[in-house]
C-alpha cells in the first residue's frame, strides 16, 4: 500500500505532462488538420464516458484510476475544441484599446462563453453518467480541473507577470489583449491559498490509516492533479522557464519570445 501514492502521483504527472504537451502539438498543426484531430478526439471522449459510468460502480484502485483518466481524456477534448477555435465565443477579435476594467471583462466573456458552457455541459453529463454510484472520482477530478483553469483564467485577467501567449495558436492570439500586466494580483494569493488547502486535505485522506486502496488511490490522484494546478498558478507569477517542458510539442511558438519578461 505504500506504493499506491507514489505510483498515482507519477501517472498524474505524466498524464498532466504529456495531454498537454499533444494537445499543444495537434493545435501546432495546419488548421487543415484541425478536424480530423477532433473528429478523434471526440471519439475518444465519447468512449471515455462509456467507460467512466461502467467504471463508477466499483471502488478498487482501477476503477479510480479509469475514472480519473476518462474525465481527463474528456477534458482535453473540450480543450482541443477551444484551441482549435470550434468552441471559444461570439468575440473573435482583440480589446479595443480605450476600453475600461469592466468593459474589458464583459468582452472577455465573450470570448470564452462558449467553451465555459461547453464544459458546464460536460460536468453535467459526467455527474450524471455518475449519478448516486459510488465511484465519484472521475467527476471530482473534471470540476477540479473547471474551477482551477476558471481560477487561472481570471489571474489572467487581472494580471500576472507571466502570460504565455506563446501558448496560444495564432488564431487565438487576440485573447492576449485581455490579459492583464502586473506582478500580482489580490484574487492570486486567494486562489493559491485555497487550493493549497484543499490539497492538503486531498493527501491527509489518501495517506490516512483507515483509507481503503480505493480512497488512496482516488484521493492520490486528485491531491496530485491539484498540487500541479497549484504549480501552474506559480508559472504565472515566477521568472521559470516553462515552455522548456513542452519544447517539444510547441515547435516554432517555443522558440518566440519567452513569456517570462
Amino acid at each position: 500500500m505504500n506504493g499506491v501514492i507514489p505510483t498515482a502521483a507519477v501517472f498524474t504527472l505524466l498524464l498532466w505532462w504529456f495531454s498537454t504537451g499533444l494537445i499543444l502539438y495537434l493545435d501546432g498543426l495546419p488548421r487543415r488538420t484541425f478536424a480530423r484531430s477532433l473528429y478523434g478526439a471526440s471519439a475518444v471522449a465519447a468512449a471515455a464516458l462509456i467507460v467512466l459510468a461502467i467504471t463508477s460502480r466499483e471502488t478498487s484502485a482501477a476503477s479510480a484510476y479509469w475514472g480519473f483518466t476518462c474525465a481527463v481524456l474528456i477534458w482535453g477534448w473540450q480543450e482541443m475544441a477551444f484551441l482549435m477555435g470550434c468552441v471559444a465565443g461570439s468575440r473573435r477579435e482583440a480589446c479595443p484599446a480605450r476600453a475600461n476594467e469592466w468593459e474589458r471583462f464583459q468582452l472577455a466573456t465573450e470570448t470564452i462563453l462558449h467553451h465555459e458552457l461547453a464544459l458546464v455541459v460536460c460536468l453535467l453529463l459526467i455527474y450524471g453518467a455518475t449519478w448516486q454510484q459510488p465511484n465519484q472520482i472521475g467527476s471530482e477530478t473534471f470540476l477540479l480541473l473547471w474551477v482551477m483553469r476558471l481560477s487561472a483564467k481570471l489571474n489572467l485577467f487581472f494580471g500576472v507577470r507571466n502570460q504565455y501567449t506563446n501558448f496560444l495558436p495564432p488564431h487565438l492570439r487576440y485573447l492576449a489583449s485581455y490579459f492583464g500586466k502586473r506582478p500580482l494580483n489580490l484574487l492570486f494569493p486567494v486562489s493559491v491559498t485555497a487550493a493549497s488547502i484543499v490539497a492538503f486535505v486531498l493527501w491527509q485522506i489518501a495517506v490516512s490509516a483507515h483509507a481503503s486502496a480505493f480512497e488512496i488511490a482516488g484521493y492520490s490522484l486528485l491531491a496530485t492533479l491539484l498540487s500541479l494546478a497549484v504549480l501552474e498558478h506559480w508559472f504565472l507569477v515566477l521568472p521559470l522557464p516553462v515552455e522548456s517542458m513542452w519544447r517539444w510539442a510547441l515547435g516554432e511558438r517555443g522558440a518566440g519570445p519567452a513569456a517570462t519578461k
